[in-house]
């Protein structure tokens, strides 16, 4: 039987149906597969539950009012602390919101990686978050300590879309850069998931047992891959190129101006991944953006 998981964008994006739950992968200004998300902009798809450590891919969904229901630990573009396009519609009430503490998410995407419905927790006891959100429940301790927690409840996922450096045709995938985050987690977490890859290799670049450590996602899980060099941009993929502080800048200014349509006409409006690349500079000037420092 054929193991050839080689995929395109579009295909990935066609994947995802209105109403479906979707964890997209990264973090803030980090490896976001922003290629398919731009895909997503261009479908009619919506009422989207989006699952996410947000950044741009949260930014544009919402002003594009792709999203029914966010589940996030926060949305920030890491060098750029608030997105102004997000702010207006989280304000404006465009869509439902679940704002849970950065571990609590990891927490709903390890139970449904693990096939339970909850996993109790500390976090959020006390807190807004508890006041917040309705939908997590608590729970007492069965032990003799009898402690009330928090019951996390699992993040089940139709959808998981992640951007990593390299992959095969065989759905292996390595992460170079120094930050994995929880990407393993949301593959897991859901029915199927597809990861955008800055460039597919042969089986025997992951030969060496040194990459070993960099592969965290185990390739049973992966069910396609796309060839998408610069595909994380405008967010980072370390080693290979930096944030485009100067491009989500600009991008936020015209949202708070009320310009949303102006960048969606100048970025989001072309036909191939390749004139966006074209559009925002050209591939010498996304490959010599400097790596963010942490």
């Amino acid at each position: 039987m054929s193991t050839n998981k080689v995929t395109t964008v579009a295909q990935i994006a066609a994947q995802i149906k209105d109403g479906m739950t979707i964890g997209i992968g990264g973090w803030g200004g980090r490896r976001k597969p922003m290629a398919v998300v731009r895909e997503l902009l261009r479908s009619p798809v919506k009422d989207l539950t989006v699952v996410a450590y947000g950044g741009m891919d949260v930014s544009l969904l919402a002003s594009a009012g792709k999203i029914k229901t966010l589940v996030y630990g926060f949305v920030s573009h890491d060098a750029i602390p608030m997105d102004q396009a997000f702010r207006q519609a989280r304000q404006s009430g465009a869509f439902e919101f679940r704002e849970i503490d950065e571990g609590m998410l990891q927490w709903g995407l390890r139970a449904a990686a693990m096939g339970l419905p909850f996993l109790p927790t500390r976090a959020g006891i006390g807190t807004d978050v508890e006041t917040l959100n309705p939908w997590i429940k608590t729970v007492r301790s069965p032990y003799e300590d009898g402690e009330l927690l928090m019951a996390m409840p699992a993040l089940n996922l139709d959808v998981a879309i992640i951007h990593v450096n390299e992959a095969d045709a065989h759905g292996h995938t390595a992460i170079l850069g120094p930050d994995p985050f929880f990407d393993d987690m949301f593959c897991r977490a859901a029915k199927k998931s597809f990861a955008t890859c800055e460039k597919i290799v042969d089986t025997s670049a992951f030969n060496d047992h040194m990459k070993a450590r960099l592969m965290p996602i185990e390739r049973s899980v992966i069910n396609g891959v796309a060839e998408a060099p610069l595909g994380a941009h405008p967010t980072s993929c370390g080693p290979d190129y930096g944030i485009d502080v100067k491009h989500i800048s600009a991008y936020g200014k015209q949202c708070k101006a009320g310009e949303w349509g102006a960048y969606k006409d100048t970025y989001l409006t072309k036909d191939t991944h390749e004139a966006y690349v074209e559009a925002v500079g050209g591939a010498a000037h996304i490959r010599a953006l400097p790596l963010p420092v942490f």
